[in-house]
């Protein structure tokens, strides 16, 4: 009998990482959610039949000191926590304090939680594991502190790529473009800007999370053994990558 894969997900309480979750444990992986709400996330793992564990995935202590409650052995890793920051807080233009203060809660957010939660889980990916990270149209788009962090991640994830693919490890990257049923906008998107968000694509549509959740499905799967350092642009064609 084949061995589950030890899957671990983080901001796996809602939306995007919800869905992967539950995709991945679908297929008979053993799936762990992160994030930061125990709330959520007891209720989340509680409707997936799946573990959580909740931590701050952005602050060094708190995930070495999660470690202990992990898989000892992951076989996949989807960095899906994050989100923008700046969404309903004050512009904080002409107030250096304060845009410092924005670009680096998008840092931390988006950034360090990807990057902490990889490295600690390094000693414990096999061979030929897989790490899937969560980026976003604004990295080639342009989108302020929130685009910035997230084509961080893009050459981050090229790096990861190279120094752990003599192992048969793959990272790569999923931007997505719209994708509805997550809390990503906090109730900010208007139907004008969600119209012509949708009028950008090419399909003439929003994407949703199934269509995210296939996606990393994919790159997890041992299929996806050649396709690593790679952005994979989920937006139905309102950004091309090439």
């Amino acid at each position: 009998m084949t061995t589950p894969r030890q899957v671990v997900v983080t901001g796996g309480g809602t939306g995007i990482g919800y869905a992967v979750a539950a995709k991945l444990a679908a297929t008979g992986d053993h799936v762990t959610i992160t994030g930061r709400r125990e709330k959520v996330l007891a209720e989340a793992a509680s409707s997936l039949g799946v573990q959580y564990v909740a931590f701050d995935a952005s602050d060094p202590a708190a995930v070495t000191g999660a470690l202990a409650d992990l898989p000892d052995r992951v076989d996949v890793l989807v960095n899906n926590a994050g989100g923008n920051t700046d969404i309903g807080e004050a512009n904080a233009t002409g107030d250096l304090a304060a845009m410092a203060d924005a670009w680096t809660a998008n840092f931390r957010a988006n950034v360090l939680s990807a990057v902490l939660v990889t490295n600690a889980l390094i000693p414990r990916f096999p061979d030929n594991a897989r790490i899937v990270t969560i980026g976003s149209i604004a990295a080639p788009q342009g989108g302020g502190s929130y685009g910035a962090a997230k084509a961080a991640v893009e050459s981050w994830t090229a790096g990861l790529s190279r120094d752990l693919g003599p192992r048969g490890i793959t990272a790569n990257v999923v931007a997505p473009g719209l994708i509805e049923g997550t809390e990503f906008f906090r109730g900010t998107l208007t139907d004008e800007r969600r119209a012509t968000l949708i009028a950008n694509t090419r399909n003439k549509r929003a994407g949703t999370v199934a269509d995210l959740a296939e996606t990393v499905a994919f790159l997890a799967s041992p299929g996806a053994g050649h396709l690593t350092g790679q952005v994979v642009h989920l937006n139905g064609g309102a950004h091309l990558g090439r």
